[in-house]
């Protein structure tokens, strides 16, 4: 079922308390964070950003999004005002800030996917050696408060989505280059060391960037993974096998979410056709953390 069409670009959905959706759109007449009505009927235009990517919000109504162009990490409200929060590390600039959510320790956990957009993707189109490219990928968690930044890992093949799993005993993260997703167990004081959970690609997918996008858990441990330019849904039983494709309408899916309120349903964002799809899946969403905390 098609929730939502007409978007340019769209990823990073979240469901609101009114039934309502935020998703960014990437395309570069938008680059804009945006608001979809209940029914999917209708779009507003929160903000202008420049090209925006993932979305978190936090117990205070407010939205935190990872900027790509420029490299940022932007605060913003309902009303659509917004400020830039961080644009570097204590080594460098950030590259390609691109997803993020909330721990249980309140901390905000975002991605970086290690290389700048403008030298990934030419004249619009991903470049032929994305294979071969020098990627720093990076995994950082900041204080939403004092602005207090670690990098928590690194050298990742272009870090993509992450999720908390069951028991917040682990942090998992998408590796798009070559498909893994990586798990990290997790503490308040860190990550420990990485290691492979499984993999998303598809033997018989077709040629071309194909990688893990976002991704969602559900309540049953399965892990539900968006694989950009293979067209499907990777459902990941906990053992981390595949147990399932589910397919979407265009080759582009890039990011996942689950309806509120116990809803058995995932929301797909598309970029090819421009859509929100909705499949019906046998388990509701793992709830995500929100809340912000002093440390």
């Amino acid at each position: 079922m098609i929730f939502a069409e007409g978007l340019g670009v769209p990823e990073g959905p979240v469901a609101l308390s009114d039934g309502s959706w935020l998703v960014v759109e990437m395309r570069p007449d938008r680059g804009c964070v945006s608001r979809i009505s209940p029914d999917g009927s209708e779009r507003t235009q929160l903000a202008v950003t420049g090209r925006p990517n993932g979305l978190a919000f936090d117990h205070l109504s407010r939205i935190w999004v990872c900027e790509s162009n420029p490299p940022s990490l932007l605060r913003m409200t309902l009303d659509g005002e917004y400020e830039s929060i961080l644009d570097h590390s204590d080594d460098g600039p950030f590259l390609f800030p691109n997803d993020l959510c909330f721990g249980p320790d309140g901390l905000l956990y975002f991605t970086d996917s290690g290389i700048r957009f403008t030298d990934f993707v030419v004249n619009g189109q991903v470049r032929d050696d994305h294979d071969s490219l020098d990627y720093q990928g990076r995994v950082y968690r900041v204080h939403p408060e004092t602005l207090r930044l670690e990098v928590l890992a690194e050298g990742i093949r272009f870090t993509n989505g992450l999720a908390f799993g069951p028991g917040d005993t682990h942090l998992y993260v998408a590796e798009t280059i070559g498909g893994d997703i990586i798990r990290y167990p997790w503490s308040p004081k860190g990550l420990g060391a990485a290691e492979v959970f499984g993999n998303t690609i598809d033997p018989d997918a077709p040629p071309g960037l194909k990688g893990p996008d976002g991704m969602a858990f559900g309540r049953n441990g399965a892990l539900y993974v968006t694989v950009f330019g293979q067209g499907d849904v990777t459902v990941l039983g906990p053992d981390g096998g595949v147990r399932e494709r589910i397919r979407t309408n265009g080759m582009a899916p890039t990011n996942v979410a689950f309806g509120r309120d116990g809803e058995h349903r995932i929301y797909v964002t598309e970029d090819e056709l421009g859509t929100i799809e909705v499949f019906d899946v046998d388990t509701a969403g793992l709830p995500l953390h929100v809340r912000s905390a002093a440390r």
